[in-house]
């Protein structure tokens, strides 16, 4: 038992990590950990692919609280973008979670997995296509800790549409749909890539949250496993936020197309499998 425990809080400290620092909600580590513990313990062998999604959620929402507050000690989060983008993606993890059992994941594992190579191959050679003047309805403005000034907008409907595709895929895989949202951010809208990731947390939190919430009314959640698995997603939560502030933007584009590639093959496995 006591091994068992110190894997579920080396899973939160991992995921909430790698959640924070890429903005992705730390989910792409939680779910297929839970399911893999659940194959090597005959005690876990009740965690269920659905189950495993709603315990994810809830362990998001803690990992995206605990890297939010840091954010926001640190000035990062544009928190006007952030509210727009949620009325959108709050309705689609509801959505989501509803969807969870009655949807056929398999051809969508490959399909989403698909998408996010493409999106990985976009960001790394975003810099050797022709730039293009995009008509943002609302300009936003960011000046970082060194002070350099950072302009930058985005297109209501554009970021409707998205952030309500990132709320399903959020609501029913469990993995905060960070993996689209930055790089809708950074690469549509031109987002600095830190007030991405910031911002991106504080979304995946609201939208956590709804999730969640019909996540429970299903029976999706473990709460044992959550309370085993929370303490390490709050500190990795932190200490992401924390590396982060570390990190340029190359290398915070880096880590995120690593990130983006290993969900792809998660998924494009899973959905084969």
């Amino acid at each position: 038992m006591l091994t068992e425990w110190i894997l579920f809080l080396l899973i939160g400290l991992t995921a909430g990590t790698l959640g924070s620092l890429i903005g992705l909600g730390g989910g792409i580590i939680t779910v297929p950990a839970l399911l893999l513990l659940a194959s090597l313990f005959p005690e876990l062998n009740y965690m269920t692919p659905q189950l495993a999604v709603g315990t994810s959620l809830v362990l998001v929402i803690i990992t995206a609280l605990s890297s939010t507050l840091s954010f926001t000690r640190q000035k990062r989060v544009d928190f006007r973008s952030g509210w727009v983008f949620f009325l959108a993606s709050g309705p689609g993890a509801i959505l989501g979670a509803y969807l969870t059992h009655f949807f056929n994941v398999n051809m969508f594992y490959v399909s989403f997995g698909c998408i996010m190579i493409l999106i990985a191959g976009i960001l790394t050679f975003r810099d050797r296509l022709k730039s293009r003047s995009v008509q943002w309805s609302v300009k936003r403005e960011f000046t970082d800790l060194e002070g350099n000034v950072h302009r930058y907008g985005y297109h209501r409907p554009t970021a409707w549409i998205v952030s309500f595709i990132v709320g399903i895929i959020s609501g029913l895989f469990g993995i905060g749909g960070g993996a689209l949202l930055v790089p809708m951010m950074v690469l549509l809208f031109r987002f600095p890539p830190h007030v991405a990731t910031s911002t991106s947390m504080f979304i995946i939190f609201l939208s956590a949250v709804l999730g969640s919430i019909t996540h429970f009314t299903q029976g999706n959640i473990d709460w044992q496993a959550v309370l085993l698995i929370a303490p390490g997603a709050w500190v990795g939560g932190k200490l992401g936020a924390w590396i982060s502030r570390k990190m340029s933007g190359r290398a915070l584009l880096v880590a995120l197309r690593l990130a983006i590639v290993m969900v792809a093959f998660r998924m494009m496995i899973q959905g084969f499998s």
